[in-house]
């Protein structure tokens, strides 16, 4: 008779030893040290940074000669620009009466600021909503690396694109008396703040449950009605942080408003005329000041008003997040 074999049966694993337990634990210990240690780093960084800052920037305060040249009043309230003439908001910290109010400075950060997030917000959350809710899926995985290389090209390329190209098309255009100015800046910008829009804001879509599209569509919602008024508001919050973060890097970018804004002090609604931002004020005048003197301190004190408009910035769209989560969480089921 033929023997019949039995199958082999796979033997089951056993626990594992004691020395293999003690060695994850001490790689888990390793681990958790490295990230604890990496994120205290970082803080400690973060916080010498400020520190440094402040510090800097405290001579205006202290110290009675540089409180007199550069006094609150000065900084925020217009100041006649030469006997006779009118009281003007003007930012000239190295004339022989120096002028340092920072109105043309915030004001023209936030032209250009504004242009941007103009652009680039509809953009890329229009972007990350067609890619997360109708793209096919061969079609996704060629347009969020392409868009996302974007994020990779130098901030001094974008500005040299708008300053030999980009102001020259607009000026021919519209006719623009002044060829550098703030919406040449501000679309440049745009090009550079849409990746962190755009991926951010697509990860936040992905993150909504597939049962609340299911949802919608059973109840007979159709593709754009689920995705606009389903999926987009309950990743709101993902895609505020993508505009917090994508106003965070308009507000702190150099290279391209020093290339083509046209870098002039001036407090105007006008965006066809230039105009110089906070961060760019810093990196063009920073090189030649002395330090210890009333213009390092006013420079140091713009960087410190970047940081509180951040952080301001930041703490405004947390509360608006947390109100949001919570008036969800204690909606009826």
């Amino acid at each position: 008779m033929r023997e019949l074999t039995q199958p082999a049966v796979a033997a089951r694993p056993g626990p594992p030893s004691v020395d293999a337990q003690r060695r994850a634990a001490r790689w888990d210990l390793l681990v958790e040290l490295a990230v604890t240690g990496a994120g205290v780093a970082g803080i400690v960084l973060l916080l010498l940074m400020i520190v440094f800052v402040v510090r800097e920037a405290l001579p205006l305060v202290l110290d009675p000669v540089q409180r007199e040249q550069a006094s609150l009043a000065k900084l925020l309230l217009p100041q006649p620009w030469r006997d006779g003439h009118a009281p003007a908001l003007l930012w000239n910290p190295t004339s022989k009466v120096p002028k340092v109010s920072v109105w043309p400075l915030v004001i023209g950060t936030l032209k250009v600021t504004g242009v941007a997030l103009a652009v680039a917000a509809p953009a890329g959350v229009a972007a990350a909503l067609f890619t997360s809710e109708f793209a096919p899926s061969r079609l996704r995985t060629w347009v969020k690396p392409t868009i996302e290389l974007l994020a990779g090209i130098p901030s001094v390329v974008l500005g040299s694109f708008a300053l030999m190209t980009l102001a020259s098309a607009l000026q021919s255009a519209f006719g623009f008396d002044f060829r550098l100015n703030a919406l040449v800046a501000g679309l440049a910008m745009s090009l550079a703040i849409v990746p962190v829009i755009y991926t951010l804001s697509d990860d936040a879509l992905r993150a909504v449950p597939h049962t609340y599209r299911e949802a919608a569509l059973a109840l007979g919602a159709t593709r754009w009605e689920t995705a606009f008024r389903v999926v987009l508001p309950a990743a709101a919050p993902g895609v505020l942080g993508a505009l917090v973060l994508g106003v965070g890097r308009a507000v702190g970018e150099t290279m391209i408003v020093l290339m083509a804004s046209g870098n002039a002090a001036l407090v105007s609604a006008n965006l066809a005329e230039p105009t110089r931002t906070v961060s760019a004020t810093i990196a063009a005048e920073m090189g030649e000041v002395v330090m210890g003197s009333t213009h390092a301190s006013l420079l140091f004190l713009l960087g410190a008003i970047l940081f509180v408009f951040n952080l301001v910035l930041n703490v405004t769209a947390g509360a608006w997040v947390r109100a949001r989560l919570a008036r969800r969480e204690g909606a009826p089921s």
